[in-house]
């Protein structure tokens, strides 16, 4: 099972909490112009292998991050779409 399948499996309770508002809110949530730029940087520095060791770590929790919060909208989405058949 990969890492995103777990993640998936381990986040299906949290899903069942969205309420319409909630689901609606979390699937428009970007992160800061700040974060944005922040997570660009280190992706550069990583792609030309020039990453320190905190770096690396701090990129690893953006990415980290990222992935949580995609699996989470990508299930608010599921549940306003089967609000939207009801």
């Amino acid at each position: 099972m990969s890492a995103a399948e777990v993640l998936d499996r381990l986040l299906d309770p949290v899903s069942c909490c969205f309420g319409e508002e909630g689901a609606r809110s979390l699937v428009e949530l970007r992160a800061d112009s700040q974060a944005q730029h922040r997570t660009e940087e280190l992706a550069a520095k990583a792609n030309d292998g020039a990453l320190t060791p905190m770096e690396r770590d701090e990129y690893e929790a953006c990415v980290q991050a990222g992935e949580v919060i995609a699996i989470l909208q990508a299930k608010a989405r599921l549940r306003l779409k089967g609000a939207a058949k009801s």
